[in-house]
């Protein structure tokens, strides 16, 4: 009970960390106590008496200091609705021109969320001093100070906006968000492929496999592997994962396969940490960013789009992970403290990534010269690197074409 709680606890984390709105609030809690904090200082003795000895720290007329807050408030407002409006015609673009699967990259950038919370703090900020202000004799018990510091905060957003606008037009650059889908799916790749070499499955003869089936359809993304390994030294089983990550299992189909047969209720909770969601990321799963890349070089070649440059960059993205992938290699075996093997996983090869991967943006392009010649260079210094038979194939390929297009 309490590892399915722990586990739904993790999913929601995520999910509201990953959310556009997460750095927003956080920011705009944070400009709501330091508003707080800033008229209790412009209240106390200590901010009385500063004003009483800078004299130009002072405002005497409250409705002065309304229009000032009243004007900054309008101004930002405006700022923040642009500033909304530019990174949903960004989104709008890169879902249209380039694949909608690669929204989660403009969406989690943390610039942009963090900017956004800015102006909002600003805004929360001015709207909590406004109601401060009172109509009183004295001009001391204004808070000038307060006032001041939001119009200081007010000439850096105004430059922050300028940033924004600078940032935002680099960040729709297709070779910006294909160099960040690469940088997320090799750190990735990297956490799950530690093996300089191929590791050798253990077999056992004697198996039989007795199925868990799932409870509900989702996306196989993993499994918690502390508590998982606990349980295993527990009933005194081992387990076998049936299916590579990123694969849709429909309700009532065998997920895994324990050594022994378990009661139902040591089965669900097995099944309760096994991880099926109903969508995907780089995090839990490397192949997805190289689908992402695949799926970005097809919309390219579209005849809509015909932009065989930017499928270009995608596929020397595609291929620099190839490279890596081809000299590292992901464990398929998870033991406890006396190197039992508990947990036997299936793991994607290199073929079928190669495969999945990259015959698809071939199909698509095999009549382009452009494409023809660069994933021809491409497969040959993969093949230095890590022949395959799959690769190896495809280069021949290739290089009929390029023979067939230079005998016309």
């Amino acid at each position: 009970m309490w590892s399915s709680i722990s586990i739904k606890v993790q999913y929601y984390y995520h999910k509201v960390v990953s959310s556009i709105a997460f750095y927003p609030a956080m920011i705009g809690a944070f400009f709501l106590a330091f508003s707080a904090l800033a008229i209790l200082f412009d209240y106390s003795e200590e901010g009385k008496q500063v004003k009483s000895q800078w004299k130009w720290l002072r405002l005497e007329d409250p409705t002065t200091a309304r229009s000032i807050i009243s004007a900054i408030v309008t101004g930002v407002i405006s700022l923040t609705v642009f500033s909304f409006s530019m990174v949903m015609i960004v989104l709008n673009q890169a879902a249209s021109q380039l694949s909608n699967r690669v929204l989660d990259q403009l969406i989690g950038n943390r610039f942009q969320q963090v900017v956004l919370g800015i102006y909002i703090g600003t805004i929360v900020y001015a709207l909590f001093l406004l109601t401060m202000i009172r109509d009183i004799d004295s001009g001391v018990q204004i808070p000038a100070l307060s006032t001041y510091l939001l119009i200081a905060v007010t000439v850096f957003d105004i430059f922050l906006f300028i940033y924004f606008i600078h940032y935002i037009t680099q960040s729709v650059k297709y070779e910006v968000i294909i160099r960040r889908i690469h940088t997320d799916t090799k750190e990735a790749l990297v956490r799950s492929c530690r093996l300089r070499q191929e590791a050798v499955p253990e077999t056992d003869p004697s198996w039989k496999g007795h199925p868990a089936f799932a409870a509900a359809p989702g996306v196989y993304v993993g499994f918690d592997k502390g508590a998982l390994l606990r349980l295993c030294d527990e009933c005194d089983c081992t387990l076998r994962m049936l299916h590579t990550p990123g694969t849709f299992i429909l309700q009532g189909l065998p997920v895994l396969e324990a050594s022994r047969q378990l009661p139902e209720e040591v089965m669900g909770r097995i099944l309760e940490l096994v991880y099926l969601h109903e969508g995907e990321s780089i995090e839990w799963n490397f192949f997805y960013g190289f689908k992402q890349l695949k799926e970005v070089a097809i919309k390219a070649l579209s005849p809509g789009i015909n932009d065989p440059g930017t499928a270009v960059q995608s596929l020397r993205a595609v291929f620099k992970l190839l490279s890596y992938r081809a000299c590292h290699f992901p464990d398929d075996s998870v033991r406890n403290e006396g190197m039992k093997v508990r947990i036997i996983t299936r793991e994607l090869t290199f073929d079928q990534i190669f495969t999945d991967t990259v015959l698809p943006v071939w199909d698509y392009g095999q009549g382009d010269r452009l494409i023809r010649h660069e994933l021809h260079q491409m497969l040959m210094q993969l093949q230095a690197v890590a022949p395959t038979a799959a690769a190896g194939r495809l280069m021949r390929q290739t290089q009929r074409s390029i023979e067939e297009e230079n005998s016309l």
